[in-house]
């Protein structure tokens, strides 16, 4: 349980991972801390985070995680699907989710679980059988091929008058460069922040403001235009990881590979080469 409210930062997700009530989740937690005599979870309303004691306790927990991982997909081959776990950025998810069928065909013998999120994705204890990096994984027990570029640029909604006006994420969100990269160049011109990526975009596409996008992202719909040139700076290479465990099974490597040809596909797209054309 303790894993579990890790893995999704606070009591929701562990919640319907589990099938057991927050509250009840909430206890297990209270209750671990009072029969350890420490304290693991720093909570707020933004969700639980790790404690310096918490994150030692995770750290011990990390490699049986991962065994007690491959005991379970091991137990569930001829009971059920393959459960495949996929570590993904909010606009690869968004994009890949409106072309299914291209990673997961009608009839296929897997079940795809999306974990999303701008964070890194974990992969080295198994915590995902596949993840998208922006960097060449470190991890000596991980696999990785290289995709292709992304690009980042401005955009603001087609015929929308906003002149300087920005919208970003919060400055506790913003942990990845081009999230971070308004509050660094446009820090006054912020008119509206959100807590998540996502509702960057359905903002800029109300007309609200100008936000830093994906290429990817911006130039494949249609109610958007660019404010500006792609930003040089913000463009990073995109690595698709597996777990050396993993790449060896069947159906993971065929997720996996479908996955690498999708995006390779959209190279052009992806480095904002393709200004305007459909996705």
């Amino acid at each position: 349980m303790f894993l579990l409210v890790v893995r999704h930062g606070g009591l929701t997700g562990a919640s319907e991972e589990s099938a057991l009530s927050p509250a009840t989740v909430g206890r297990h937690m209270l209750d671990l801390e009072q029969r350890l005599g420490r304290t693991l979870f720093a909570r707020s309303p933004r969700g639980y985070s790790l404690t310096p004691d918490g994150e030692t306790l995770h750290a011990m927990l990390k490699d049986a995680e991962g065994r007690l991982r491959r005991v379970e997909d091991w137990g569930g081959e001829t009971a059920a699907p393959t459960l495949v776990r996929l570590g993904i950025g909010t606009w690869n998810a968004f994009l890949v989710s409106q072309h299914i069928n291209e990673i997961r065909a009608p009839g296929d013998p897997v079940r795809l679980e999306f974990l999303v999120g701008e964070q890194r994705a974990s992969l080295a204890h198994r915590e995902n059988h596949i993840g998208i990096r922006a960097f060449r994984p470190e991890e000596i027990n991980l696999a990785a091929r290289r995709v292709c570029p992304a690009a980042y640029a401005p955009f603001r909604a087609r015929n929308a008058t906003v002149a300087e006006q920005w919208i970003a994420v919060t400055r506790e969100a913003a942990i990845s460069r081009y999230l971070t990269w308004p509050h660094t160049h446009n820090a006054n011109a912020i008119i509206m922040t959100a807590s998540r990526p996502r509702s960057m975009l359905d903002l800029v596409e109300a007309g609200a403001g100008i936000a830093v996008l994906p290429c990817f992202i911006g130039d494949a719909n249609q109610r958007l235009t660019r404010a500006g040139p792609v930003i040089d700076e913000l463009t990073h290479d995109q690595w698709l990881v597996l777990h050396d465990d993993d790449r060896r099974q069947r159906d993971i490597r065929q997720v996996a590979d479908r996955l690498f040809r999708f995006m390779k596909a959209r190279a052009e797209l992806y480095a904002g080469r393709r200004a305007g054309t459909d996705a």
